[in-house]
């Protein structure tokens, strides 16, 4: 049986549509993205679902009076779904503990940066980069991690690392990030997990053969 997927997104689910491209390419095996779930109801993301014939779904974060309640409704909607894994693609509404205990090990994000640098609470979106530029690195990237209740703390799937340049800004960064980390690393990750590949043992990851 393959393992049935649900991409949580905000915005214009550029990651989204790097997995819906893969999938058609057959590049995540033993997986089908089943359902794409918006925090907001004009996100771009759902009309890249609708496209590829993807069923899609609003728990807007509006529509309860905490981060606690919209989660508890996330939950019952994925649950009700029959969901094997929740990849988070942009999702800018932190997660109750509810989430992580009704999926463990079973939730992947993708970070804009290399953790744990640059990662935890305020690092999201264009933020990461002026952060990564600030602090003057020569090297950024990103990484797929599983999810756990500390803020971008969970166990390392994989990372992949560009260079900084000189000229850069955090627009180009981003860029630069997006099309050759994240967009990658992203659907590999969820392959692996389909295909029964990740072995998480404490804070480590291991991809089985």
């Amino acid at each position: 049986m393959a393992k049935r997927i649900a991409v949580l997104v905000s915005g214009g689910g550029t990651n989204l549509q790097a997995l819906i491209d893969a999938q058609a390419r057959g590049e995540i095996v033993n997986g089908e993205i089943a359902a794409v779930i918006a925090s907001n109801p004009d996100a771009y993301a759902l009309e890249r679902a609708k496209k590829a014939g993807i069923p899609t779904y609003v728990v807007a974060r509006k529509s309860y009076p905490s981060s606690q309640a919209m989660t508890v409704a996330l939950v019952e909607q994925l649950q009700a779904l029959h969901i094997d894994l929740v990849v988070l693609a942009g999702f800018m509404v932190i997660l109750t503990s509810e989430m992580v205990q009704a999926f463990p090990n079973a939730i992947l994000n993708v970070h804009p940066a290399l953790i744990p640098s640059f990662a935890g609470p305020g690092c999201y979106g264009l933020h990461v980069h002026e952060k990564a530029l600030e602090y003057g690195v020569k090297l950024s990237g990103a990484t797929v991690h599983f999810v756990s209740e500390e803020c971008d703390g969970g166990p390392i799937v994989s990372q992949k690392a560009v260079e900084v340049l000189p000229d850069d800004t955090p627009e180009i960064l981003q860029r630069r990030i997006m099309e050759n980390c994240e967009w990658k690393l992203l659907p590999q990750a969820v392959s692996l997990f389909c295909q029964g590949r990740l072995k998480v043992e404490g804070r480590t990851v291991r991809i089985l053969d």
